[in-house]
């Protein structure tokens, strides 16, 4: 028995499972015959046609057989986690095993994976451990909101640190939030909220595992208005590409950490750039109000969908807008006809305000409540209705559940 109790009928353990191989189906009802107080529902065929199918309610595993070599399999599996989102813990078995399939499925966020052959004995514990998480373990994810520039220069990092802000407040400190400075050259967050950036690479790159809850806190920098920031002090005269693992490590250990993260990417594509864009729930892509700007931006979209199939879709925002009824340059006509779908809002220009804020430290709000640029940027992270409700249930401490980055 899965949970080692007797249990009735009604309250029988439902394992869904879909396979298109007849001899891993075989496995599958000869492992769980034996287990009188498991129900086994099997759905036979592949993910990409038979989806649509799965009859999920009162399931307590969804067991995947997926060929994870074929990207619309994976891009299925994205949607069904998205489906789900969270609500019933997914176990993928796959026929090969590869660094690039088990950063995919990770980045899906399943909660477990096993390798053909896989042993019946091994099959259950799988199943067990996935539908009996430790008390410890929460159910919530780090929701990752991650900004990408389409050029140098486009106030990116204000509105990374205004957005950071405003989800912070909209919490009213029921869940943390955690701003994260990628651009390890030229990144300028601490120095717009004047803080000391505290993130030593030096001492996490020779061995990322040495990364814990402990170093972390260490590491970590603290505003005035209570936001945490991961920051290293800017290298500008060293083109530094480190191993994937040192990011994804850090990655890992604040999505545990926090409920929201906010980051700040550098311009340049590193080997760890695909991963972190591909974990985020949403993209936000930013440029400014210039023709080379808004194509840069468009180049940018069309990259992003045809690299990472099946991840966020990229959102892109026009900062520093200025309405021009007449006279030459850009329209937002011209803008929206440019970008279409992909353009979620256009920041007003308001340059004096968002020089005051960065020389002082503060946020936008700070300096003059109600101002155009925060109440834009309002509207495009949270929508036309309310900005999220806490998340219910939130238990201070690690969450064992975390977005799980490539390792």
């Amino acid at each position: 028995m899965l949970d080692g109790r007797s249990t009735t009928a009604a309250q029988r353990p439902r394992i869904v499972a879909l396979t298109a191989d007849t001899a891993f189906e075989g496995l599958l009802r000869s492992t769980f015959a034996a287990e009188e107080a498991v129900d086994l529902v099997v759905y036979p065929g592949r993910l990409v046609e038979a989806k649509a199918k799965l009859e999920l309610r009162d399931a307590t595993v969804l067991l995947i057989d997926l060929d994870a070599g074929r990207h619309e399999e994976v891009a299925a599996l994205q949607s069904l986690a998205a489906r789900v989102a969270g609500s019933l813990p997914i176990l993928v078995v796959t026929e090969g095993f590869s660094e690039a399939v088990a950063r995919r499925l990770l980045q899906i966020r399943i909660a477990d994976f096993l390798v053909k052959p896989v042993e019946p004995v091994e099959l259950v514990r799988a199943c067990t451990r996935v539908a009996s998480p430790g008390p410890t373990e929460a159910a919530t994810e780090a929701q990752i909101l991650t900004f990408l520039p389409a050029s140098g220069g486009v106030g990116l990092t204000t509105l990374a640190i205004e957005t950071a802000m405003l989800v912070r407040k909209a919490q009213r400190g029921a869940a943390s939030v955690c701003l994260v400075d990628l651009d390890f050259q030229h990144g300028a967050g601490a120095d717009y909220l004047d803080i000391e950036p505290r993130l030593d690479l030096n001492e996490i790159e020779p061995r990322p595992e040495r990364l814990d809850a402990q170093l972390l806190e260490v590491m970590l920098s603290h505003h005035a208005s209570g936001l945490a920031v991961i920051a290293a002090p800017s290298r500008p005269a060293e083109m530094r590409s480190f191993d994937p693992d040192v990011v994804t490590r850090l990655l890992d250990m604040v999505s545990t950490r926090f409920d929201y993260v906010v980051i700040d990417m550098p311009r340049t594509w590193f080997a760890w750039t695909d991963s972190v864009l591909f974990g985020s729930n949403r993209l936000f892509i930013v440029t400014e109000m210039t023709v080379p700007g808004v194509r840069h931006a468009k180049q940018l979209v069309a990259a992003i969908g045809e690299r990472l199939k099946g991840g966020p879709q990229p959102q892109v925002i026009v900062n520093r807008f200025e309405q021009r009824l007449f006279g030459p340059g850009l329209r937002r006509a011209d803008i929206e006809q440019t970008l279409g779908a992909a353009l979620v809002g256009v920041i007003p220009n308001n340059y004096r305000l968002v020089r005051e804020a960065i020389d002082r430290g503060v946020p936008l709000e700070e300096v003059k409540a109600g101002n155009n640029v925060t109440g834009t940027l309002k509207r495009i992270i949270f929508g036309p209705s309310a900005p999220p409700a806490p998340k219910p249930g939130r238990v201070s401490g690690a969450k064992n559940r975390a977005v799980q980055w490539a390792r």
